[in-house]
């Protein structure tokens, strides 16, 4: 199993929520990226979010959206000078 192109855009969206609020939602606009309003949707296929445009995160979604938010926090350590 490698990363998508579609599995990261999914991620990008789990990692745009509010961690520390889990009562704030998100919106994605029909505006947006055609990835990211077909990502939400997927998640949304998935149960990992309320609504086909964002909403809110479901419990299946918060524990997702806490380990990509991890990984990315990871990922992106600057290493020592």
């Amino acid at each position: 199993m490698s990363f998508t192109p579609e599995l990261v855009a999914e991620l990008e969206i789990l990692a745009l929520f509010n961690l520390a609020n889990t009562q704030e939602g998100l919106k994605v606009h029909q505006v947006a990226a055609p990835q990211a309003i077909a990502a939400a949707k997927r998640l949304h296929e998935k149960g990992l979010i309320t609504q086909t445009d964002g909403g809110y995160l479901t419990s299946l979604g918060l524990d997702a959206a806490e380990h990509a938010q991890g990984l990315l926090t990871i990922l992106t350590v600057q290493e020592p000078a």
